[in-house]
């Protein structure tokens, strides 16, 4: 359990990393849509992988 919440803890710093120092190079239009889209897709990523990874302990 700890391993996996490991990989979470790392994947979400990365993604973090990636949006602190890649959004500038994006150069976005700040609307209230692209604000709900970044919070939404991290959630969004986290939850499907949590989701497949349980799906296959629950398979085997």
């Amino acid at each position: 359990m700890i391993g996996l919440i490991a990989k979470v803890f790392v994947l979400s710093t990365a993604l973090s990393i990636a949006i602190k120092y890649g959004a500038p190079v994006l150069q976005l239009a700040p609307t209230p849509a692209n604000a709900l889209l970044a919070v939404c897709i991290p959630a969004a990523i986290a939850a499907g992988m949590l989701g497949w990874r349980w799906r296959q302990a629950r398979g085997s």
